[in-house]
């Protein structure tokens, strides 16, 4: 969004609220969508040096054998693939943009409060006041203060989060262009997800998840690494490859999930973007996708409307439906993936798995992990960036 704002010619200011810029988590998928973003901020060459391609996602039972998930990106025309990466590479890409065009960034500030009227003040944590500006935008994940002030209520907590870890890429086995699951029931789902690598010059990496209930890691922990590893082994004998890197319990990152969609994103003279204004379970990948469109509606409606306030109509408006439906397409698959529901995945090996093999259904799977069940560039401005024929990641 920053960059966004500075190459329109506005004063930017970022405010983060850790005592230096950094990434948090493992990795994601760059759909389609928010790779379209990235070209049009002209930083596509960039992340797909650091990435890895991926052109299918595969589950299968752990315990048959049997394919429950296959989707395919080429099921559509248009050589469309998704590109998976470090968060620290999309971070880094990023970041770097914003080095270069020498935005202001205060580091260690917690925002607490707005005050709007004709222009935006911030509070800060320490009662100092930040501004006044023209616009605020909101882009501090779930737990937005600002977003709580806006719409009260806190996103309504999901059942299972995930073990997530970033490991050394071991190729033996596995698909380097693939999302490969394993699923025992909906408990449990382990992920094996190459990532490519987290900037230029290092090894390549792979996120490796396992899903539980984050009210059962503590236990998790207390029975042991060596009978966590043998669980996920005895399911999955190729994953070996990944636990026997882990060492130690802290290298494993706890993920928690929430689920929440504002009805309208925006205030007076604030918008908000991302997980602040729409945050669910990552069964579809789309967290990140949301975001940098999030960003791109809002600097192109800033551009073609005559006012912040029009602007802010805008942006809502062309964001609405896209957002809630892929917001309620991960609401409905998720208990099929992870829930502890005997039913659900009965349906899911058996009836899904077998429909998803018939047209139009390999088709509307594609859109829906690429993110284009519905057009999300037309409302925006924005032209989904052409692919080329191969790449290799």
């Amino acid at each position: 969004m920053a960059l966004y704002l500075k190459r329109a010619g506005h004063r930017v200011v970022v405010f983060e609220r850790f005592d230096e810029p950094k990434p948090v988590g493992s990795g994601l998928i760059l759909q389609p969508t928010g790779l379209t973003v990235l070209a049009d901020l002209g930083l596509l060459d960039d992340i797909l040096a650091l990435g890895s391609r991926i052109d299918r996602l595969h589950g299968a039972d752990a315990n048959t054998g049997r394919t429950v998930l296959d989707v395919r990106y080429d099921a559509q025309r248009g050589h469309r693939f998704g590109l998976a990466v470090h968060r620290a590479a999309l971070f880094g890409v990023l970041f770097r943009a914003t080095q270069r065009e020498a935005i202001a960034i205060e580091t260690g500030v917690e925002i607490e409060s707005l005050e709007a009227g004709e222009r935006a003040t911030l509070i800060r944590g320490n009662g100092r006041r930040a501004g006044p500006f023209d616009l605020v935008v909101d882009a501090s994940g779930s737990r937005s203060k600002l977003r709580r002030a806006s719409a009260p209520g806190e996103p309504r907590p999901l059942t299972y989060g995930a073990f997530w870890a970033s490991l050394g890429w071991r190729g033996e086995g596995f698909d380097e262009h693939a999302l490969l699951q394993r699923y025992d029931k909906a408990s449990v789902m382990i992920g094996v997800l190459p990532i490519g690598r987290p900037e230029p010059g290092a090894e390549k990496m792979v996120a490796f998840f396992w899903s539980l209930k984050p009210a059962d890691a503590e236990r998790v922990r207390a029975v042991g690494l060596d009978a966590w590893k043998e669980r996920l082994v005895a399911l999955w004998p190729e994953c070996e490859a990944f636990t026997s890197q882990v060492e130690d319990f802290d290298q494993l990152s706890l993920a928690r999930y929430g689920h929440h969609t504002m009805k309208w994103p925006a205030g007076r003279r604030l918008a908000i973007i991302g997980d602040a204004a729409h945050s669910t379970s990552p069964q579809l990948g789309q967290g990140a996708n949301m975001a940098l469109l999030d960003a791109a509606a809002l600097s192109h409606a800033l551009a073609r409307t005559a006012s912040v306030e029009a602007a802010l109509e805008a942006y809502a408006k062309a964001r609405r439906w896209h957002v809630r439906i892929f917001q309620a397409l991960s609401l409905a698959f998720t208990p099929f993936y992870q829930s502890d529901s005997v039913t659900l995945p009965f349906i899911r090996d058996r009836l899904v798995a077998t429909v998803a093999k018939i047209p139009p259904a390999p088709q509307f799977l594609a859109s829906m992990v690429a993110g284009t069940v519905i057009d999300p560039f037309r409302r925006i401005g924005l032209a989904e960036a052409k692919w080329p024929d191969r790449f290799g990641g």
